[in-house]
């Protein structure tokens, strides 16, 4: 019985485990100018190492979303 208990809790670990990994990660921002503080428009962001990104709006905020697993942050 003790057996089947610690193996069903393991199970239910690993399966929390991969499911927490799966989750989509958003990431958000906004594009200050260091020369006037001001927001820039229409920047270009790109995640390193891959095709994914986005430009900035008219207030310099930006959003990707579903950003893959792989990426760091």
């Amino acid at each position: 019985m003790k057996k089947k208990l610690t193996l069903l809790l393991a199970c239910l670990l690993c399966g929390i485990g991969l499911v927490i990994a799966q989750t989509p990660k958003n990431i958000t921002g906004i594009v200050i100018s260091e020369e006037d503080n001001q927001p820039v428009v229409g920047a270009s962001i790109l995640i390193k190492g891959t095709t994914v990104g986005t430009t900035t709006d008219i207030n310099g905020k930006f959003t990707i979303s579903n950003v893959p697993s792989s990426v760091r942050t």
